[in-house]
C-alpha cells in the first residue's frame, strides 16, 4: 500500500480527476462520489487534504469512510 506525504496527497484535488483526502492515518479514494464533486465535499471540504481534526465539525461520524476505498497510509 502506498504511502503518502502531504504534499502527494494535496495532488489528488479533483482538479487532475482523482480525489482523496486522508483521516486518521488512512488515505481513502472519494472520486466517486458525487458529494465530493469538484473536489469540495458540500461547500466545506477540500479533497486532497488529511481530515481528521475537521470531522469534529461534521455532522457525521467517521464511519462514513468505510464506503470509500482505502488507498494507502498518510505518512507521518
Amino acid at each position: 500500500m502506498k504511502e503518502y506525504t502531504l504534499e502527494e496527497l494535496a495532488e489528488y484535488n479533483g482538479k487532475n480527476g482523482k480525489m482523496y483526502v486522508a483521516y486518521q492515518g488512512q488515505v481513502y479514494d472519494v472520486s466517486d462520489s458525487y458529494l465530493w464533486e469538484g473536489g469540495v465535499h458540500q461547500g466545506l471540504h477540500d479533497s486532497g487534504r488529511d481530515l481528521t481534526e475537521e470531522m469534529d465539525e461534521a455532522p457525521h461520524g467517521p464511519e462514513i469512510f468505510k464506503d470509500f476505498p482505502v488507498v494507502g497510509t498518510l505518512k507521518e
